[in-house]
């Protein structure tokens, strides 16, 4: 009996009736039913969110922005998201109507924008009352669990959005101060350099004033030099004036005598003669003596003059009237009037030396006129007291004179320092003023001052600093392709399983031959196969044609999944065949097993570290990494080694139904009467 006999011999047994048939389509459909009937429900189911009614409250009040217009960020937000048609959002009143819509299962979820949801927007404005803005979420799991996942990536988005667009506002706004920063800096740096400007012709200025009061300290050095000589000079003049008075004093001693003597000089021509020469010699001494202490005293008003004028505390027009008012105070004095009388006696007492007779006949008169004379050396003496006095009074002037051009040389000396200091402060505000200005300067040119342009592109950035690059070497296009290597593999796995309710392992005629085991199991896996096949010809026909799956390897895909079909029927009929009905039961474990650790969902990474020896020994996480691979469109070197792989497991499965033919070759009791069948 050949294995083809055998496998043939089956199939006519399971297709001998109509009842057969339909079971044997039955089952070829079951991978459709669970498989394509699944996927096809999951298909896009991100695309069908807007059939998921959610409440949506808008509470904002609104804030003014920075820039002084109304801020309604809520509503704004509220409008993007109706105008996204993710959700089938409905407006409701009050955050208490949508949390008990939420409850009773009105509402999937709600999304509730608080009252203080545009101000705490704008609250980073204010450094003393910042706060982060709020959007509230009510979500129920028992509505459904996995929604709250999605409406967490939702919420998360709408962060995102709202986050960037309000950082993008607050970084123009930044960048706007930096160019007004930058225009003010500028203005600094300007108003720096008229400063150093200005500095610097105040320091040119102190250098004259400098000069000036260099000039002024020498001129009052020379001032106070000259009027220490006109004070000595004046002194000199008190001195000669008390010599005048002195001997204006003297004379009017002299001359009270007078008449007795010009008495007894008429008793005596010839003595009246020698007294009147000798007189007369006398007085013309005295006139000599006037005349040169007059000339005196005016050379030395006009010295005085001469000095006052080089320190130039009088000008030539004050000098010109000191010396006019002295010789008006010269001719009108009495001394002046004393010197002409005395002149005038000398020439009568020349006459009356020349004859003895005139000076005998003039004796009367002579004796007559002699008090008058007497009178005017009294007034001679007076006004040389007085020409004494003033001249006092001119040195105690002079020495006043004097100790002020002492302090006026003391201040300008002073002044002259004070005047150097300030020059070389002035100096150093030059040079401040001008690093200032350079470097005001400098700063302004390293104070970003960008454009329109500039300021829209940075805010962009700032906003939002890290861009993600998502390169997808192998991607599905939609959450249904993302399933369809797991459920494919695992309706395929169930398809199989369901054929050992109908289609036995190994036939008992063929128990009774003689031909070898490995024949008899080859040959009771062979229907196995056949139907195997097609169902995975079939799934995969329905779900790439019917659901849209579109691999990126078609062809390859149907041979992977033959391949499948090959593997798991070995296993499964070979477990079966060995166990008998508590086959079906551990057929049965296998398939949860690989449910759990194939990473079909999650990466299998992620399950406990028990269910990774399961993944690594059991094939359908191989399987399902195969199909991922040709769907997708990624990487092929690993189907080869995951094809030998199935390969093994098609050898282990047949091993498993050899062994199984060979046990069941020797009847026992339990053969006939088993404890259990199924």
């Amino acid at each position: 009996m050949t294995v083809l006999r055998l496998a043939r011999s089956e199939l006519k047994r399971m297709t001998g009736g109509l009842l057969p048939k339909l079971t044997i389509l039955a089952l070829t459909m079951v991978p459709l039913l669970y498989g394509a009937v699944y996927l096809y429900a999951n298909w896009d189911p991100y695309g069908n969110l807007d059939q998921i009614d959610a409440a949506l409250v808008v509470e904002d009040t609104g804030a003014a922005a920075s820039n002084g217009s109304q801020l309604h960020a809520g509503q704004k937000v509220a409008d993007a998201l109706v105008e996204g048609h993710v959700f089938n959002w409905q407006a409701v009143s009050s955050a208490e109507q949508a949390d008990q819509g939420v409850s009773s299962g009105k509402y999937a979820f709600a999304l509730k924008i608080p009252q203080d949801f545009s101000a705490n927007l704008v609250s980073p404005g204010s450094f003393d009352a910042a706060n982060q803005a709020m959007l509230n979420v009510t979500t129920n799991d028992a509505n459904n669990a996995l929604l709250s996942t999605i409406v967490d990536k939702l919420t998360a988005a709408v962060h995102a959005s709202v986050a960037k667009e309000v950082g993008e506002e607050t970084a123009n706004q930044l960048l706007t101060g930096f160019s007004t920063i930058h225009a003010q800096i500028g203005k600094a740096a300007d108003g720096a350099g008229q400063l150093a400007d200005g500095v610097n012709r105040l320091h040119e200025g102190t250098v004259t004033l400098h000069q000036g009061t260099s000039q002024l300290s020498t001129g009052a050095a020379g001032l106070y030099a000259g009027q220490l000589k006109l004070r000595d000079g004046a002194n000199q003049l008190s001195a000669g004036a008390a010599g005048l008075s002195g001997g204006l004093t003297q004379l009017k001693d002299k001359t009270a005598s007078l008449p007795a003597d010009s008495r007894r000089l008429a008793d005596g021509a010839a003595q009246v003669a020698a007294g009147n020469a000798a007189l007369n010699t006398k007085v013309q001494d005295v006139v000599g003596q006037l005349n040169a202490a007059d000339q005196g005293l005016r050379d030395r008003v006009i010295q005085s003059n001469s000095r006052l004028m080089s320190a130039g505390i009088i000008t030539q027009a004050q000098a010109d009237s000191i010396l006019a008012d002295f010789d008006a105070a010269a001719v009108s004095s009495p001394v002046a009037d004393a010197k002409a009388r005395i002149q005038t006696d000398a020439a009568q007492l020349q006459l009356l030396a020349d004859g003895s007779a005139a000076v005998s006949a003039g004796a009367g008169k002579l004796a007559a006129a002699t008090p008058a004379l007497t009178d005017a050396v009294s007034q001679a003496s007076g006004g040389a007291d007085k020409l004494y006095a003033g001249a006092s009074t001119l040195a105690a002037g002079q020495q006043n004179a004097l100790d002020g051009a002492a302090r006026l040389s003391e201040g300008a000396r002073k002044l002259d320092e004070g005047a150097a200091q300030l020059e070389q402060g002035a100096a150093n505000a030059a040079d401040g003023a001008g690093t200032l200005a350079r470097e005001l300067s400098k700063g302004a040119g390293q104070i970003p001052n960008p454009n329109s342009a500039q300021k829209s592109s940075i805010s962009k950035v700032i906003a939002d600093p890290v861009a993600v690059s998502n390169v997808s070497q192998a991607k599905a296009s939609s959450y249904g392709a993302g399933l369809a290597p797991f459920f494919l593999t695992l309706a395929l796995w169930i398809g199989i399983f369901m054929l050992v309710q109908a289609m036995r392992p190994i036939t008992q005629r063929a128990l009774a031959s003689n031909a070898p085991s490995w024949k008899i199991a080859v040959g009771g896996w062979l229907p196995f196969l056949a139907v195997s096949v097609v169902q995975a010809s079939l799934l995969t026909l329905v779900v790439d044609v019917s659901l849209g799956l579109n691999p990126v390897h078609p062809v390859l895909m149907w041979l992977f999944m033959l391949a499948a079909a090959m593997a798991f029927s070995a296993i499964i009929q070979g477990v079966v065949a060995l166990l008998g009905s508590p086959g079906k039961l551990v057929v049965l474990i296998l398939l949860v097993l690989q449910l759990v650790s194939s990473g079909g969902t999650f990466p299998w990474q992620t399950t406990p570290p028990p269910l990774h020896a399961v993944h690594e020994l059991l094939p359908m996480g191989y399987v399902v990494t195969g199909m991922r691979h040709l769907i997708y469109g990624a990487d092929l070197s690993m189907i080869l080694p995951t094809v030998a792989g199935l390969v093994g497991y098609t050898v282990l499965g047949a091993a498993l139904s050899t062994l199984a033919v060979h046990k069941h070759k020797f009847w026992t009791l339990k053969s006939l009467k088993p404890e259990i069948a199924v």
